[in-house]
């Protein structure tokens, strides 16, 4: 009796285990475990322009203080909190092939001579011994990646660097039906590179980081939860 009842003890125990596992595992495929991104652009996408004094009116056009821009300055950006358009037109292609051929052989041969009398049942008459191995290696790989990326962003200033380099960065927010989608830039700017019409393209603008990511329910069930991603790294198959 006392034996049954352990038995059973034992198999409420392994069905409750069984019920806990099936529970965690479907907890990990359930889009509240999911691990959380870092965002690649972490600079704030947004700046206010500082404020500038204004002086007294002389009634002189050549005034030496204004808030505005001067008569005879472009529209180009120039100080904190201006903006500008960058035009991503991003197409980068990356191809790599490698092969391995190795092969190595080994022969080896040993002679007994002298048998002591206890192994001598051990041995045949005859007491040599031939050792014979080989090794071969052959190996391939190849890996090819294609990524293009082409739109439009509009950028605040967010510093001027003390060479006159423009430090910019921006956000712009899509909500489409039940979901959202996300593209942040940050990056250096040349003034210089900026064309007339207050653009530039992204592939002269230094340190880029072009983000594009989407929120919502879309999104979560192409994303692994944290228990599957421990099985994947610990499980040996």
């Amino acid at each position: 009796m006392m034996g049954v009842t352990m038995a059973a003890k034992l198999h409420r125990l392994g069905v409750f285990a069984l019920y806990a596992f099936a529970g965690l595992a479907v907890l990990a495929s359930g889009g509240c475990a999911l691990m959380p991104k870092e965002p690649l652009v972490q600079t704030p996408t947004t700046a206010r322009a500082e404020p500038r004094a204004v002086g007294a009116p002389t009634g002189s056009i050549f005034a030496s203080s204004y808030a505005g821009n001067p008569l005879f300055e472009d529209r180009r950006p120039r100080n904190v909190g201006d903006i500008l358009t960058i035009v991503i037109s991003e197409n980068v292609n990356a191809s790599k092939n490698s092969g391995t051929n190795a092969s190595r052989t080994g022969s080896t041969t040993l002679s007994f001579d002298a048998v002591p009398r206890a192994l001598a049942g051990l041995f045949s008459a005859r007491s040599n011994a031939d050792v014979n191995g080989s090794n071969a290696l052959k190996a391939s790989g190849g890996a090819t990646a294609a990524n293009t990326f082409n739109g439009t962003i509009t950028v605040t200033v967010l510093e001027v660097l003390a060479n006159g380099n423009l430090v910019v960065s921006g956000e712009k927010q899509m909500a489409i039906n039940q979901g959202a989608e996300f593209i942040r830039f940050s990056g250096v700017v040349n003034p210089r590179t900026i064309t007339g019409d207050n653009a530039v393209p992204s592939t002269q603008v230094a340190d880029a980081r072009i983000e594009y990511t989407a929120k919502g329910y879309i999104d979560e069930v192409q994303n692994m939860g944290w228990l599957q991603r421990f099985f994947l790294n610990v499980l040996p198959f």
